[in-house]
């Protein structure tokens, strides 16, 4: 009878190892939804205690207590979910202190290009434990915008606006990428030439005047929810633009376009295949 006790417990003994296994590592808050993801990426979803006010993806951090975001951050809310680490932007000075005078260790996020997603990806992962889940994830995103990179080689590199911001229905405020950060390289590896590629800043507001004198020859807009269909386009007001008289004003959605994390591979195909659907044509999507 013994025998047959033991035995029936194992099973309920090793699920809960395994549970224990699984939340093993710093109890961590993030207010970084590029971060988030780089965490559930790596397995390291169940030490993820609570969440800024704009994650969305994966699914599940919907389950996690939201704690504000870069400019709202609510300390109390944070400090109820005893964290052993929190992720923060570099801006957040004053929040950096609070926390420090708490005695709850900060991981540092600071936007940058490709490059730093790939750092922040395997260094946020050694510091919960994670290294080698890490290091894995980043190759594999590498290893993805390389054969991208590889897929679109010896196409023609059309002149492009990467517009990630304006105001609905005008083409006022238009807020475009510069010559510097992930959007100016995921630009790159798609296939093409940032018109403002010069420009060594992260992003433009490019005025109705400076887009007639760049001139681009496709202009590609990202927006992280689906719009309401324009119409007609606002960009007819601007006929003179190569890329408007030629109708290659594109429209790209989803969150994956605007941050950058472990989806930044899906990102560069959406946008190689806008502009190069030939070079896809015999490729699934």
């Amino acid at each position: 009878m013994l025998l047959v006790f033991v035995g029936a417990c194992r099973p309920r003994e090793d699920a809960r190892a395994t549970a224990e296994a699984a939340t093993a590592g710093p109890r961590v808050v993030s207010l970084v939804p590029a971060v988030t993801e780089m965490l559930f990426a790596v397995g390291a979803g169940p030490q993820v205690v609570g969440v800024s006010s704009y994650d969305k993806h994966p699914a599940e951090v919907a389950t996690r207590p939201r704690v504000g975001a870069l400019l709202d951050p609510d300390l109390e809310r944070i400090l109820s979910l005893k964290p052993d680490l929190v992720v923060t932007y570099g801006s957040q000075t004053a929040l950096h202190e609070q926390l420090a005078r708490a005695n709850i260790a900060t991981f540092t996020y600071r936007h940058g290009g490709i490059g730093d997603t790939l750092e922040t990806f395997e260094a946020v992962a050694t510091r919960v434990g994670r290294g080698d889940a890490g290091r894995a994830a980043a190759q594999v995103l590498r290893a993805q915008l390389t054969g991208i990179r590889m897929r679109v080689e010896g196409q023609p590199r059309p002149r492009t606006l990467l517009v990630f911001g304006r105001e609905p229905g005008s083409i006022r405020h238009v807020w475009a990428s510069g010559g510097v950060g992930f959007l100016h390289e995921l630009l790159d590896v798609a296939g093409a030439d940032n018109v403002f590629g010069d420009v060594a800043r992260e992003n433009i507001q490019a005025t109705s005047e400076l887009l007639l004198a760049r001139a681009p020859e496709v202009i590609v807009e990202l927006r992280a929810e689906t719009r309401v269909a324009e119409s007609p386009s606002p960009w007819l007001a601007l006929p003179g633009v190569p890329a408007v008289r030629q109708g290659r004003v594109l429209a790209l959605t989803g969150d994956q376009m605007v941050v950058p994390g472990p989806r930044l591979g899906q990102a560069a195909e959406a946008l190689a295949r806008a502009l190069h659907p030939d070079a896809f044509a015999h490729q699934p999507k």
